[in-house]
């Protein structure tokens, strides 16, 4: 493991800012976790663990830290009768394994197809689209604990999944760092088209192709399809892809919006509703496609950010939170960013 000094973070994300580590590593095996910790040890340094850097807002100054990009790959492949168990290390692409599920024409991941990032960055954000969370499949997580030094591994129960949430978010889980990912797949399956483009989509394609039985890899094609008209082309934007959750409201508070926006759309989760924060942005605040300086709302999906080229990340958290009063001035609902930062 080589740790190097002064290293430019900001081409590493695809936000397209972030100011220069301090020390820089990439760690390709899980063994050499323990030699960063050492070494931050030494240097009484905080370690902060970099993944695909799809999802993240750096500082423009300098990062006082060692920074670790994990590099770990490999996958394997386990089957039983009706089930694959597959293990994949943590610097694997999300979409390049997914990809591969679906090559073997297993069930469980199509619907999370084109999302950027690695493997071990899913479990942390509980990654969601087009009704399916990566909870549904996962087994277990192989994680490094920079508290004890030493790995061991967390269930689907232990890693408390939640709406874009995980125990890696919370203060109990920070010292954790993911190194392999185990997942469910099934060899057989039915197509999960409960959201809306995809019921749409194949409601047609039904009319037309009654006697095709659908595969993994017309959900994946699908929802390639559906992600290039909705978000930003990543070789051409500085984006960091969905920059807000879905706000998560009680019924009581979904009622009293409905009264004053009857077509506001919600989705039951359990006592609770869950609110397209897009439609919010577009229907009730006006901002779909609002831009400010450097940084713009992306026109075809408001609650993605995008910059040209020339912002800075105290722009864009400025930008963030201008978004964020304008919401809770209309409609009372605290947003909160998907994204994660380092400062």
């Amino acid at each position: 493991m080589r740790i190097r000094e002064f290293v430019s973070l900001k081409k590493m994300t695809t936000l397209k800012i972030g100011g220069v580590a301090r020390y820089f590593c990439a760690v390709e095996r899980a063994e050499e976790l323990s030699e960063a910790l050492a070494f931050a040890r030494e240097k009484r340094i905080n370690l902060v663990v970099f993944g695909g850097g799809s999802n993240v807002l750096i500082a423009d100054e300098d990062i006082d830290a060692l920074i670790i990009k994990i590099d770990i790959k490999g996958i394997g492949w386990k089957e039983d009768s009706e089930d694959v168990l597959v293990v994949a290390g943590a610097g694997e692409s999300w979409d390049g394994l997914v990809a591969k599920a679906v090559r073997r024409e297993l069930w469980g991941v199509e619907n999370l197809s084109g999302i950027p990032g690695t493997v071990g960055a899913a479990p942390i954000q509980n990654i969601g689209a087009y009704g399916t969370e990566i909870k549904e499949t996962l087994a277990w997580v192989e994680v490094f604990d920079t508290r004890s030094g030493k790995f061991r591994t967390l269930s689907n129960k232990e890693c408390k999944f939640g709406y874009r949430d995980s125990i890696f978010k919370r203060p109990k889980g920070k010292s954790l760092i993911i190194t392999r990912v185990a997942l469910w797949l099934k060899k057989s399956g039915t197509p999960n088209l409960e959201y809306k483009d995809l019921k749409e989509r194949f409601r047609i394609y039904d009319l037309r192709f009654k006697k095709k039985r659908l595969t993994p890899l017309d959900i994946r094609k699908t929802v390639l399809e559906i992600r290039s008209r909705k978000f930003p082309d990543l070789r051409t934007h500085g984006t960091a892809g969905s920059f807000f959750k879905n706000p998560i409201i009680s019924q009581g508070k979904f009622n009293k919006l409905k009264k004053k926006f009857p077509d506001l759309p919600g989705f039951p989760i359990f006592t609770r509703f869950k609110i397209p924060l897009a439609w919010i942005l577009d229907n009730v605040c006006g901002l779909k496609g609002f831009c400010k300086g450097n940084v713009t709302l992306f026109e075809r999906q408001p609650i993605v950010i995008v910059q040209n080229g020339k912002a800075s990340a105290e722009e864009i958290k400025s930008f963030a939170k201008e978004i964020s009063d304008k919401v809770k001035a209309k409609t009372d609902i605290d947003i909160e960013w998907e994204i994660q930062q380092i400062w």
